[in-house]
């Protein structure tokens, strides 16, 4: 994410060079270099090699969702799974105690991911709609963590 983030905030047309990104992200370069080719497998991204290359979004970040991005490098997480047993499919008719809460929170979570873009992050913090700052303080009023 943080890397998408880094190149929705480039001007548009612009690249940026592999290392440049991972000292922006804070990203060792190699685990990025991975991450980079499933991006670009995905049709997220563009590289470009030689003079003036680099990585760049292939589409807009408002229409790159977070739950396109999860997806890619967590496809288990999907599968329904019991939350107290892993191994097995969560099953309305074997319901286990934690059931309908956990149901309610992959929704929240899932909606979340479904319903937010990379250019809702790259936005400054104080004008991201929506956005709860964990923080605990306002940044519309100009305070700052302690």
């Amino acid at each position: 994410m943080r890397a998408l983030v880094e190149m929705a905030s480039l001007p548009e047309g612009n690249t940026i060079r592999g290392k440049q990104l991972a000292e922006a992200a804070g990203i060792p370069s190699n685990y990025l270099s991975k991450i980079l080719w499933t991006l670009g497998g995905a049709g997220l991204i563009d590289a470009t090699r030689g003079s003036g290359g680099g990585y760049r979004l292939r589409r807009q970040a408002s229409t790159i969702r977070l739950f396109e991005v999860v997806e890619l490098f967590d496809r288990q997480r999907w599968k329904q799974r019991c939350f107290l047993s892993s191994g097995h499919e969560c099953d309305v008719s074997l319901s286990c105690p934690a059931h309908d809460a956990w149901h309610r929170v992959r929704e929240v979570y899932t909606g979340f991911l479904e319903s937010t873009t990379i250019a809702d992050f790259a936005r400054p913090c104080g004008a991201r709609p929506g956005l709860v700052n964990i923080a605990g303080n306002d940044p519309a009023e100009g305070a700052s963590p302690q």
